[in-house]
């Protein structure tokens, strides 16, 4: 969930993307060859390339750094409720596709990263003043669209355990 706090005069949008839609769009034969598949996903993959283009991201220790350890996840899940299919692949995240040849790895990543945002797939929020935003991660990826340095956004973020992806 996403509460807005303090809000720019400009940007400060959230995206999210439908991996349902995402997934369910692709052709039957990519889903055949992605459904066995699974990819490792670093949170540090990406991080000071996001941060060097926003100067309110923290500059991460070296004790924290230590803490974050990749995680090998379905490129495909299943949600646990509803039974659907999702897209889970994510550009800022994913790294590689696991056993695969890493130029065959970067491809397919291209392809699915490409897919998991297409803009028929995305919301995009603007936000109010004590705007809250409650989503489903397991369905959807959300990201900031950008606001300009000199302006301030601040969220309050609550997130909620969910489960282990399969």
């Amino acid at each position: 969930m996403l509460h807005a706090q303090e809000l720019p005069s400009e940007g400060g949008d959230t995206l999210f993307a439908d991996q349902h839609l995402a997934w369910e769009s692709l052709s039957p034969a990519l889903q055949q060859r992605i459904l066995p598949l699974k990819a490792e996903h670093s949170y540090l993959a990406k991080y000071e390339e996001l941060r060097a283009k926003n100067p309110w991201r923290p500059k991460l220790s070296q004790a924290q750094i230590d803490q974050v350890a990749p995680a090998v996840q379905p490129v495909v899940r299943t949600h646990p409720e509803t039974g659907r299919k999702a897209l889970f692949v994510s550009e800022h995240f994913t790294t590689r596709i696991v056993g695969l040849p890493q130029e065959e790895s970067d491809a397919l990543l291209a392809e699915l990263f490409a897919q998991s945002v297409k803009p028929e797939f995305v919301y995009r929020h603007q936000w109010a003043p004590h705007d809250l935003v409650f989503w489903d991660n397991r369905s959807l990826m959300h990201l900031a669209a950008g606001t300009p340095d000199h302006l301030r956004r601040r969220l309050n973020r609550t997130t909620i355990v969910g489960d282990t992806p399969f």
